[in-house]
């Protein structure tokens, strides 16, 4: 009994699924017929040489390997994406393969750039290709439905992700079990900015009200320390799905998910590659939902039938590259970041290829390694460049003699310091993205004395190592870079030809990116565009054009904007007002939209086509339930007309503060243009003020807080960006600063800075030196209120004038 329960996870046989093939082939004359056919599509009838040989290589290779299953796989999906419409690019190592071009996986053209396929797949790995596809993430699930129909329920399944306990839960755990009151674990909760390294010491208790002597407080602060890290629980893998020939409860446990219609393993992704399981990753990218919708407006409104194909990156568009050069990016994919806003200036990208070093260059692995000003300094002429040998020319001379990929790791150990290609791979897997740290160190000896014996000085051999040491924590590889390239460049196009269709796709396809919809909208205003608000005869759920005012088509404002609002609460409104156009709010009511949906539209000012704003919209809809109802029904108009009062008018402020709390964003001013008088009483410069002074002079700035970024490789400097009624001004608050304000920095609504102005080129920044919470000045804005009873809707009129500060206004949003 006992040798016949005995087990090993050595006896589990993983078996990937066989495709269906046409015309009775096997799985790689099937991907060998496939991939040609893809080339002719790509190349023509006459294939460069070169690819011809990536091909003959890459599928002899994928024989041995026996993987032309999964590539298959990976292929059929792509081609079902197409099929149903669904935008999709594949990236990462498998932008290394040629044969993903061919079959239309990846869109980056192996003949303009060298790349390594060794970086894809290795046969000393000895481990399974990974090919990431990203997919719009709107639609993702029908690609996920589609794997589930096809292979079923019993045999395809999402790998776990093991979730840790982060710092808000561990306090909130560690609380809850200490005894700690519901209030206190909240402050404490709320105090933490998770995404800074420290933990609390004496002066931040005390600054939020806690006895930092209380025993009972530091032993609970003391646990919750050790407690951060722990694995919490099974989590979903983004998109990672494992797919067998026979059952997957044969190879492993399996649950259904907490989402309908989905199968999860109980096994994460290091414990399926360690048995050999094959993984396909179906990712979901919110760019390629923004670009598809951007695509059907322009074909809709504009008649032009736009693609990820059409759209040449090989074109010199000097006013593409005007726009990313005076880093006008926002909304822009992958370079909207303050980080890169800052670097777009000095690179001033002219081609495509700088839009792939500008992606791959501000990531820590290019920082930490020293490579970034060297780079610069360079490009802008002010070093001359210089090659140790002609075989590193070869390896180096696009990025000017500094390495900034990955893939150039790689060759330069195989090329300069004798490593095999194996080698060099395992390099490149210490070099690891995501992982904690590398053990890059490991090849230290080995790299250094294969430089010196192949001829290079052993001051250049360490600083190579130093510079791919630099990539332990973040090496960016160069297909990745090329193929989120590809999509900066599209974004970027659309922004600047069509800013009207760019703004709308971006707010239909919320949640993503950097900045809130109020930054889109200003943004768009900024570049020509008339934004109209919400209103119940002209919106529709999403955001919408109109018939143009200037150059671009008007942008209206959809309910979607409309905080609290459902879809289907307006799909009646939406429907009915294609037979009719409404005159008041009863005949909307009569439909059947619930009056509860009416307020939230009122709040929204939604009413202003009826010739009525928020608050006589309001004071109707509270009389709708003292209507004459069945058969008196009709007798409503004259029933209204004795009621009507005249009712005191809102003052613009208010206005403004109430389409922040319905909506995030207005359009009929920006919160700090009422507070302007009381800033430049204290020396408070407007954002758009600092490009006219001088680099050095100390200058006051004040904003709403839109971003906090604290990046690891920045030596605990925080960047932080303000927005005032003119601009954005871009902020740099050094360690010491940060902890002694820390306070006003997380907690301030609306932030006051002093500092010094420091410039380079077209970059402005401010190196703070004092700061200022003066959330306090934004109750000016209700300041002007008189009326205080408003009959019937005295409760909701209170509530608007009550509405806390700090729910109105959207948090500063952090990251690291």
């Amino acid at each position: 009994m006992v040798e016949a329960c005995q087990f090993s996870l050595d006896t589990l046989k993983y078996v990937y699924p066989e495709e269906i093939t046409e015309e009775g082939r096997s799985p790689l004359e099937e991907l060998t017929h496939l991939a040609w056919l893809g080339a002719k599509k790509r190349y023509g009838e006459t294939i460069p040489d070169k690819i011809k040989r990536n091909i003959a290589h890459e599928l002899g290779f994928i024989e041995e390997m026996n993987y032309a299953a999964y590539f298959l796989t990976v292929y059929d999906l792509v081609r079902y994406a197409n099929e149903q419409g669904i935008l999709c690019q594949g990236r990462g190592s498998a932008a290394n393969s040629t044969i993903c071009y061919c079959l239309g996986i990846t869109a980056i053209n192996p003949e303009k750039f060298d790349l390594l396929f060794e970086r894809f797949i290795s046969s000393a790995r000895n481990e399974p290709p990974d090919i990431d596809v990203d997919f719009e993430h709107e639609r993702r699930e029908e690609i996920i439905q589609y794997i589930y129909r096809k292979y079923g329920r019993d045999r395809a399944a999402i790998v776990a992700t093991v979730t840790q306990v982060h710092e808000k839960g561990a306090i909130r755990d560690v609380g809850k079990a200490m005894g700690l009151s519901v209030d206190t674990i909240n402050r404490l909760a709320k105090s933490i900015w998770e995404f800074t390294p420290e933990w609390f010491d004496e002066r931040h208790i005390t600054e939020y009200g806690f006895d930092a002597r209380d025993p009972h407080l530091r032993k609970v602060l003391q646990l919750t320390q050790q407690y951060v890290g722990f694995p919490r629980q099974l989590g979903q893998h983004t998109g990672g799905f494992v797919i067998t020939q026979g059952k997957l409860s044969h190879l492993c446990p399996i649950l259904n998910a907490r989402m309908e219609d989905r199968t999860c393993i109980e096994w994460n992704k290091d414990d399926i590659e360690a048995l050999g399981f094959l993984k396909i990753d179906v990712l979901a990218l919110g760019m390629l939902t923004c670009i598809r919708k951007a695509f059907n407006l322009v074909k809709q409104h504009k008649g032009i039938d736009l693609s990820l194909a059409n759209i040449s990156i090989d074109e010199k568009n000097p006013k593409v590259y005007a726009m990313i050069s005076r880093a006008d990016t926002i909304g822009v994919f992958q370079i909207e970041s303050r980080a890169q806003q800052s670097m777009l200036p000095r690179l001033r990208p002219e081609n495509f290829y700088d839009l792939v070093i500008e992606v791959a260059i501000v990531r820590p692995g290019p920082i930490q390694g020293d490579m970034v000003h060297p780079f610069l300094r360079r490009r802008r002429e002010e070093e001359a460049v210089e090659y140790p040998s002609p075989a590193l020319e070869e390896i180096l001379k696009r990025t000017l003699g500094v390495p900034l990929f990955q893939e150039q790791a790689m060759k330069i150990a195989m090329v300069a310091a004798g490593f095999t290609a194996a080698e060099a791979d395992e390099l490149r897997r210490s070099m690891a993205t995501f992982k904690a740290k590398g053990t890059v160190t490991n090849f230290e000896e080995k790299l250094i004395q294969g430089m010196v014996r192949n001829g290079y000085t052993l001051d250049f051999a360490k600083r190579i190592f130093k510079q791919l040491e630099g990539f332990g924590s973040y090496g960016f590889p160069e297909s990745h870079a090329a193929s989120f390239a590809l999509l900066v460049y599209v974004s970027a196009w659309i922004k600047c030809y069509h800013p009207e269709v760019f703004a709308c796709a971006l707010l239909n396809s919320m949640p993503m990116g950097f900045y809130q919809p109020a930054q889109i909208v200003i943004d768009a205003e900024k570049h020509g565009v008339t934004v109209l608000p919400v209103d119940v005869n002209y919106s529709y759920w999403d955001n919408s054009l109109e018939e143009k005012i200037g150059e671009f088509h008007a942008m209206r404002l959809g309910f979607r904007q409309v905080k609290g609002l459902r879809e289907d609460e307006v799909a009646v409104l939406i429907d009915a007002r294609k037979k009719t156009t409404y005159t008041c709010i009863h005949s909307i009511w009569k439909i059947g939209v619930l009056q509860v949906t009416l307020e939230k539209l009122a709040d929204a000012d939604a009413f202003q086509s009826l010739g009525l704003d928020r608050r006589q919209a309001l004071w109707q809809i509270s009389l709708l339930r003292q209507r004459p109802k069945g058969l008196f029904i009709d007798q409503g108009l004259e029933y209204e007309s004795k009621v009507q009062i005249e009712l005191p008018k809102m003052t613009a402020g208010e206005h403004v503060l109430q389409d922040y709390a319905s909506m995030s964003l207005s359009l009929k001013a920006h919160p700090v243009s009422f507070v302007r008088e009381k800033l430049r009483l204290l020396h408070v410069l407007p954002a758009q003020d600092l490009a006219e002074r001088n680099d050095g002079v100390t200058v006051k700035v004040a904003g709403l807080v839109l971003v906090r970024q604290r990046p690891g490789t920045a030596s605990g400097i925080c960047f932080i960006t303000l927005e005032d009624e003119t601009g954005c001004s871009n902020l740099v608050v050094f360690q010491k600063l940060f902890e002694k304000y820390r306070k006003e920095i997380l907690r301030a609504k609306l932030l006051m800075v002093e500092g010094k102005l420091q410039r380079e080129g077209e970059v402005v920044h401010v190196i703070v030196r004092r700061c200022f919470d003066l959330s306090r000045f934004l109750g000016l804005l209700t300041a002007h209120e008189t009326n205080k009873e408003l009959g019937p809707i005295h409760d909701k009129e209170s509530q608007i004038q009550n509405i806390s500060q700090k729910k109105i206004f959207p948090e500063g949003r952090n990251f690291k």
